[in-house]
């Protein structure tokens, strides 16, 4: 059981929470995951590791409530027990070699960008961070993002806050502007990701992905976290979550990944209607 200290909302559907899980904390590093379950009835749900605290043993997830086991999870509270809280899994991302790095996160992506950079940051490289949202209601780490950068590009949809435009709209203009990045760091929603391998591959600049499909035991014996990367077949929760991205098959990925969009639908929308009757019923 791992108890939650502390929990905040940072945006729509997008909350926060710090768990006490000092085994975890003291050994995790930057691009490492966590496998969570809720209760006995749950599924087992990866989350990245936003931040690990071997001081305290407190380990931080960002997550967005977008299906039936993060709406579960996003309705726990402080002093509330988490059954299953598993990791650090995966490989850690290898940053170490890299001086000039532009980091790119697109919405909740933000979430798992955020450490990457913060770490290539500490160490004295030079980091763009280009974020990406739909809007500025959906903005989350502004701040912690610029501290963690040596300059700050937003980008929204709308144009409602930074500048208007997609992600790969800025990469492009401060490639050409002359910043010879050593690396290329993009993590979130698949087509976002495809579009910065194309954006990058042209001009020969090395590009990380961060790899989160379907998911199940988090040790590459299910095979459900299948990509293909350069022809060959990996596991996201093994070989990744890291990959090159100018050779991984994002179709393939993308096709993939929409298989159970009903059925999570399907619960999400149960699991709400139970809610409400229950509602009702105590009024």
């Amino acid at each position: 059981m791992f108890k939650i200290v502390e929990k905040n909302i940072i945006g729509p559907q997008v909350k926060l929470m710090r768990v006490e899980a000092p085994l975890i904390a003291r050994k995790a590093h930057a691009g490492q995951f966590i496998i969570f379950r809720t209760d006995e009835a749950g599924e087992r749900i990866p989350l990245t590791i936003a931040e690990a605290d071997a001081e305290s043993g407190l380990v931080t997830i960002i997550f967005q409530e977008v299906g039936l086991s993060t709406i579960k999870l996003g309705a726990m509270n402080e002093g509330d027990y988490i059954l299953d809280f598993a990791g650090p899994l995966g490989v850690a991302s290898h940053l170490d070699n890299f001086e000039r790095v532009c980091v790119i996160g697109g919405g909740l992506g933000c979430a798992i960008a955020y450490p990457q950079a913060k770490y290539l940051h500490s160490r004295g490289a030079e980091v763009d961070i280009i974020s990406g949202f739909r809007s500025k209601e959906l903005v989350i780490l502004e701040d912690e993002m610029r501290g963690a950068s040596k300059n700050l590009h937003m980008m929204t949809d709308d144009g409602s806050h930074g500048e208007q435009g997609l992600v790969t709209k800025k990469l492009e203009e401060l490639v050409k502007a002359g910043k010879n990045f050593d690396a290329v760091i993009a993590i979130g929603p698949l087509v976002m990701m495809k579009f910065v391998a194309i954006t990058t591959k042209p001009y020969g600049i090395k590009t990380i992905v961060s790899m989160n499909p379907i998911m199940v035991d988090g040790t590459g014996m299910c095979g459900a976290c299948r990509v293909t990367v350069g022809g060959e077949t990996k596991f996201a929760c093994v070989d990744g979550p890291d990959f090159d991205g100018h050779l991984v098959d994002f179709d393939e990925a993308i096709r993939r990944n929409n298989i159970y969009r009903e059925q999570e639908q399907a619960a999400r929308e149960a699991h709400l209607c139970n809610l409400q009757r229950e509602d009702v019923n105590r009024g």
